[in-house]
């Protein structure tokens, strides 16, 4: 196979990265690749301990798919073994474990999901349950010698704990083993994983070369802050942009990217040239219709990202309602009349529309609020079985279905 100029695929790999270790070996084997035909492989696990994914999980998939279109052979490890040990890393607690049901099911559902961002059917897919799951106590035990607990109390996260008289269960300290033996067992190149990965990284570096094998490079990729700009992105906090959401949805998100956040988010989310980021990056505000638009089309395509583009433009320029609306239903908690209608404050407040009902009366009271288009400004208004869709202002809206 005839491969890319090694200084040019250098500049397609170095975009975004944070550690590469090291550059020079990576330089040196991208060489000998191109002489010699044969793919670098380039290692990727995933533990599928949750069963949805976000941008900020695409960052490292980026860069594997990067390696996918210069030629190189990506592999997808599917922790189904460590998955069940569950990784240490950024905890102050211990995580527990899952079943191997709950493995497998969100393994299936992340595979589905991966595939928005690479070309699931030409990468070599492995799990390490392969060879994890049919040793015994005493391979454990064996592998466990290679490490000492010294060498272990260098992760930051560890060290935190112990100083701080938390708990850290022997089982964990297993974790960076296990995930470095897979380096071993895959003879991988080249591991892919985030910042706070690159301990556990390194100790497949060190576990191939006792092996005699040729070290890894080691080469991690940002964690990306969320839409609130501070914390890392996460779904449980909800500063999140869903990889299986609509292209509406992800529109909307997206234009809510704080400003000092565009450049990284272009840089690691999208395929936009540096210099192009640049020019953009002068006007904030067409910036983020030009993000949006890239992460839209990339996952949905071009047609979709103008659709987007013009339901962003009616909801917030013209004051329509957006076409993908959350769903209400009142539940058995919501107070009704005898009729059993609802009260237009009471539904408000209660589909979180608005933050109480006298905030709600407020509104009502300010023309603020619309059902079915038509200003409602009666305080005392009440809603029977049906469907309607009720607007506050021009940014909150939702569908009420009252049966």
């Amino acid at each position: 196979m005839q491969f890319p100029p090694v200084e040019e695929q250098l500049a397609v790999i170095r975009r975004g990265v944070v550690d590469l270790v090291d550059e020079r070996d990576l330089k040196q084997r991208l060489e000998k690749s191109r002489e010699t035909g044969t793919p670098l492989r380039v290692k990727f696990g995933i533990d599928p301990s949750s069963p949805d994914i976000h941008l900020g999980h695409t960052v490292p998939l980026r860069k594997l798919r990067d390696f996918q279109r210069l030629g190189h052979t990506v592999i997808v490890l599917w922790g189904t073994a460590t998955a069940m040990v569950g990784d240490p890393t950024g905890r102050n607690k211990t995580r527990p474990a899952l079943t191997r049901e709950q493995v497998e099911a969100n393994k299936q559902t992340y595979r589905d999901q991966i595939g928005a961002v690479l070309d699931v059917d030409n990468i070599e897919e492995r799990e390490n349950g392969e060879w994890f799951l049919g040793q015994s106590f005493m391979d454990c035990v064996g592998l466990a010698s290679r490490y000492t607990v010294a060498r272990m109390l260098e992760r930051d996260d560890f060290t935190k704990r112990y100083r701080g008289g938390l708990p850290i269960s022997v089982h964990e300290f297993l974790y960076p083993l296990l995930q470095g033996w897979d380096s071993v067992e895959l003879r991988s190149d080249v591991e892919i994983g985030g910042t706070d990965q690159l301990f556990n990284l390194l100790v497949g570096r060190d576990l191939q070369g006792q092996e005699g094998q040729v070290p890894q490079i080691c080469l991690t990729m940002p964690l990306i802050e969320g839409l609130d700009g501070t914390q890392k992105m996460s779904k449980s906090l909800g500063n999140y942009v869903g990889v299986a959401e609509s292209a509406s949805q992800q529109f909307q998100k997206l234009m809510k990217t704080p400003n000092e956040l565009l450049e990284k988010y272009f840089t690691l989310l999208t395929d936009v040239a540096a210099e192009r980021i640049a020019d953009l990056l002068a006007n904030p505000l067409e910036a983020k219709f030009a993000l949006a638009a890239a992460v839209v089309s990339g996952y949905h395509g071009d047609d979709a990202a103008l659709a987007a583009r013009a339901e962003y433009d009616r909801v917030h320029k013209e004051g329509g309602v957006p076409d993908d609306l959350p769903e209400w239903r009142p539940g058995p908690d919501v107070r009704r009349t005898e009729a059993g209608a609802v009260a237009l404050p009471t539904g408000l407040a209660a589909s979180k529309l608005c933050a109480s009902t006298s905030e709600a009366r407020r509104l009502i009271q300010g023309r603020g609020v619309r059902v079915d288009g038509a200003v409602v400004d009666d305080v005392k208004a009440e809603f029977g079985t049906g469907e309607y869709v009720v607007q506050v202002g021009k940014r909150k809206a939702a569908r009420w279905v009252i049966g």
